[in-house]
C-alpha cells in the first residue's frame, strides 16, 4: 500500500463544509428568531422529525430493502434513483406533515414554519456534511502524521486494504470537490426551507396542492440529482440544486408567505 499525503486545499475544503454546514442553519436560526419572533421550539421540532423520519426510519427501509433486493436496485440508476426519491420524499414530508399538525398544531405559523425549516435543514446539514468533515479531517490528519498507517499495520491484509482502499479518496479527490459539500448545505438547507413553508400551508389552510407539491418537490429534486450525478458534472449538478432552491423559494415567498393566499 503506498499511502498518499492530504492536501492542504483539501483539509481546508473539509473546514469550509464544516463551518458552511453548522453555521448556516445556526445564523438562519438566530435571523428568525430575531426578525420574526418566531419561538426556539420549532427549531428542535424540525430537528427531531429529520432525525426520527430520515435518520432512524428511512435508514431502517433501506437496510431492508437493499440487503433483500440491493444488487438489482444500485445497479441500475433509475430504478435506484426512483427509490431514493421516493423514500425521501415520503419519510421527510411525512414527518414533517405530522410534526406541523401534531406538535406545532397551537403555534403554527409562517414565522414557526421558517424556524423549522432552519431546524429540519439544519439538522440534515450537521449530521450529513458537518460530522462527515470533522471525521475527514480527523482522518487526514491522522494520515499526514503517519499515526493511521502505523495503526493498520496492525491490522490483517484483507481488512488493512478495504481499509485503504476507502481512504485512499481523501488524497485521491480533487481539492475543490471537498468545498462543494458546503454548497450543497446551502441549497439543500433552502430547499427544506421553501418545503416547509409548503407544508405549513397544506397543515394551516387545508390546501392540498399545497401537500402534492411538497412531495412532487422532494421527490424530483432528490430523483434527479441522482440521475445528474450519475451522468453531468458536480459543477453543473450543485448549480442546477441551487437553481431549484433559488425558484422554490421564489415561490413560496411569493404564494405562501403571505396571509389570506388563494
Amino acid at each position: 500500500m503506498e499511502w498518499g499525503t492530504v492536501s492542504a486545499a483539501s483539509m481546508a475544503g473539509m473546514v469550509f463544509s464544516f463551518v458552511v454546514s453548522v453555521g448556516t442553519p445556526l445564523a438562519l436560526a438566530v435571523m428568525i428568531r430575531r426578525k420574526c419572533r418566531a419561538q426556539m421550539t420549532s427549531l428542535f421540532v424540525g430537528a427531531a422529525a429529520f432525525i426520527f423520519f430520515a435518520m432512524i426510519l428511512e435508514q431502517l427501509l433501506h437496510a431492508l430493502v437493499l440487503q433483500a433486493a440491493g444488487a438489482v436496485i444500485t445497479s441500475h440508476l433509475l430504478l435506484y434513483a426512483l427509490y431514493g426519491g421516493v423514500a425521501a420524499a415520503l419519510f421527510e414530508e411525512t414527518g414533517r406533515y405530522l410534526a406541523m399538525r401534531r406538535y406545532m398544531k397551537n403555534n403554527l405559523n409562517r414565522e414557526n414554519a421558517l424556524m423549522y425549516g432552519a431546524g429540519h435543514g439544519g439538522a440534515e446539514a450537521i449530521m450529513l456534511m458537518g460530522m462527515t468533515s470533522v471525521n475527514n479531517l480527523i482522518t487526514s490528519a491522522m494520515i499526514n502524521s503517519g499515526a493511521l498507517p502505523a495503526v493498520m499495520s496492525q491490522m490483517d491484509a484483507e481488512t488493512a486494504q478495504t481499509t485503504f482502499n476507502q481512504l485512499a479518496a481523501l488524497w485521491q479527490t480533487p481539492a475543490w470537490l471537498f468545498f462543494m459539500g458546503g454548497v450543497e448545505r446551502v441549497s439543500a438547507l433552502a430547499l427544506q426551507v421553501g418545503l416547509s413553508l409548503l407544508m405549513f400551508r397544506a397543515v394551516k389552510d387545508g390546501r392540498r396542492n399545497c401537500l402534492v407539491l411538497a412531495f412532487a418537490i422532494h421527490f424530483l429534486v432528490d430523483f434527479m440529482s441522482v440521475i445528474a450525478a450519475g451522468t453531468l458534472p458536480v459543477t453543473v449538478v450543485e448549480l442546477a440544486l441551487l437553481a431549484a432552491s433559488a425558484a422554490l423559494l421564489w415561490y413560496v415567498f411569493r404564494y405562501c408567505w403571505k396571509e389570506n393566499q388563494p
